[in-house]
């Protein structure tokens, strides 16, 4: 069993945290991840305040044991109104991410929501301790979707010593090995999102599972990187067009349009047999990701993993 700050700040059984995929983690995943002694996350990105409140509400018939929600912070005034269902509806924590979460920290401490601030520096990782987070999520660049500049491996070397707060470390790690390297470092647990992608309670488009299953190790791409936007995902039709466009000189405002949208649409129609849709935006550790199974499988198969390599961990120091 292993027990870090991170499982008794959350209360939860296994030192998982499910990383929020827009359009994708929804009430029956969420409660799934819960259920199955992981944090599951509910990803509100894109979505309005009633399917906030009607995901909270289906989610809490779907398991008793802890959950969250994922709110991104940059688009107002959606955001305001998501805040206000949250704390209408109550939930155990929040995941806070693409935005200044400090102006929301107070209200989420006085419904006793606790607070997990994602951070992709040492910088914002003291001040939002020192604002009152509760916990942090730092994301290295292999992570899918939205990349910032920094490795897993940086981020946890620079923030881990100088931060007292629970730390999950995430980007890239989709099994046990990655658990029990963040652990040795000194995180108090993961994110992963992209291996629940393949989880059999996930909403995704069946053909997105079979996408990610036939990738390997170098059909891993980011589009967007030169304008400040890195998006991660799998290398097809799409993400060639946008690079092209991107290297062309196109401005910013038409590839944002060329974009927008795409996460829906793969979400529901997949990329479509010419893979224009969008990409599938997954991390880049991908030939782990082989088979689809249900998320109680995936958890007890990371936190096998993870024990036995911690205990022959011993072994490598001599007297």
């Amino acid at each position: 069993m292993i027990k870090t700050k991170m499982t008794e700040l959350l209360g939860i059984q296994y030192p998982i945290l499910m990383g929020a995929m827009a359009w994708i983690t929804t009430a029956g995943l969420t409660a799934a991840v819960s259920n199955a002694g992981g944090a599951g996350v509910l990803g509100a990105g894109g979505r309005d305040e009633e399917w906030v409140r009607r995901e909270i509400r289906k989610t809490k018939t779907l398991t008793d044991k802890p959950f969250g929600i994922n709110l991104s912070l940059q688009t107002t005034p959606l955001r305001d109104k998501l805040v206000e269902a949250i704390l209408a509806e109550g939930i155990d924590f929040v995941t806070l991410g693409a935005g200044d979460p400090r102006p929301f920290l107070p209200r989420f401490r006085e419904a006793g929501i606790k607070t997990i601030c994602i951070v992709p520096n040492t910088k914002l990782a003291k001040r939002m301790e020192a604002c009152g987070a509760d916990m942090l999520v730092i994301e290295g660049m292999e992570s899918g979707g939205r990349i910032g500049n920094l490795t897993t491996m940086a981020l946890m070397t620079n923030i881990l010593p100088e931060v007292s707060l629970p730390v999950a470390a995430a980007g890239g790690i989709v099994d046990g090995r990655g658990l029990a390297a963040a652990l040795i470092m000194g995180a108090d647990g993961v994110q992963m999102g992209s291996r629940f992608l393949l989880a059999s309670e996930c909403g995704s488009h069946p053909s997105n599972a079979q996408a990610i299953v036939a990738a390997s190790d170098t059909d891993s791409v980011t589009i967007g990187w030169s304008r400040g936007k890195g998006l991660r995902g799998l290398k097809n039709p799409f993400a060639e067009e946008y690079l092209s466009m991107e290297v062309s000189g196109v401005p910013t405002e038409t590839l944002g349009q060329y974009v927008n949208g795409c996460s829906k649409r793969v979400a529901d129609l997949g990329t479509g047999e010419d893979g224009k849709n969008g990409i599938v935006q997954v991390g880049e550790s991908l030939e782990p990701l082989k088979k689809i199974q249900p998320a109680a499988e995936i958890i007890r198969e990371v936190m096998e993993e993870a024990e036995t390599l911690l205990k022959r961990a011993p072994r490598f120091v001599t007297e």
